[in-house]
């Protein structure tokens, strides 16, 4: 078996979530026929591993793109749902361990923070990452630091699907209350509520970027995800 040393590579992995009678190995090796270049292995009956071999001037698009062509494939041809995590390219073969405990590790953090996704980049995990790698003692104290006032237990459902909706359309009260149909009074009660329970006024962005980092250490902290 020849393995060039001397060209980049970048690790997928391809977990298979359900479905399909066909195995994912079958598939993505059908899918990158060339043994000279790329490379295909099995490490549980759910993963399936592709060394990529890439050459210059390929980005991370191209490599989303690639491994989107993966699932579409899996999933269209053979109705088996699946997420990739990629690695970060690599120069040099003694790297490749880098590479594959990265795409683990993408995984592992999209299934806490971004459940939706079925392709995640080690290289585009953003604040997730950074939590993921804090000691559970940290996470804890800061916690207990933020929510000093109040437990975050307190808020009921509608109250962080509305702290969900806030954020996601920029702290903006009145689109926020467009889009959930209460009233703009309805929602200023809510994030007075918030204020009282935490003592953060999610209107000031100072105070709701610590809350937003805080619900996502709680969920992390909740999930207890396997660490590589």
């Amino acid at each position: 078996l020849h393995f060039a040393t001397d060209v980049s590579r970048v690790v997928f992995i391809v977990r298979v979530i359900s479905g399909g009678d066909i195995s994912a190995y079958d598939v993505v090796s059908s899918l990158f026929p060339d043994k000279q270049k790329d490379f295909v292995f099995n490490i549980s009956e759910t993963d399936t591993v592709l060394v990529k071999e890439i050459r210059k001037g390929i980005d991370r698009t191209d490599m989303e793109k690639l491994a989107a062509s993966i699932v579409d494939t899996l999933s269209g041809e053979h109705y088996i749902k699946a997420v990739v995590g990629i690695g970060t390219p690599i120069a040099n073969v003694k790297d490749l361990a880098t590479s594959f405990k990265e795409a683990q590790i993408a995984m592992e953090v999209s299934k806490v923070f971004d459940t939706e996704k079925q392709i995640i980049r080690y290289d585009n995990l953003g604040i997730a990452r950074l939590i993921y790698q804090l000691p559970t003692t940290v996470c804890e104290m800061f916690l207990r630091e933020v929510f000093k006032q109040g437990s975050i237990e307190s808020l009921d459902q509608e109250t962080l699907f509305t702290i969900q909706r806030f954020f996601e359309n920029n702290l903006n009260v009145s689109e926020t209350s467009r889009g959930l149909f209460v009233h703009r009074n309805t929602l200023v009660y809510r994030l007075e509520k918030i204020k009282k329970l935490t003592g953060l006024d999610l209107r000031e962005f100072d105070d709701a970027i610590v809350f937003k980092v805080a619900l996502m250490v709680k969920k992390y902290l909740s999930n207890n995800p396997a660490k590589y």
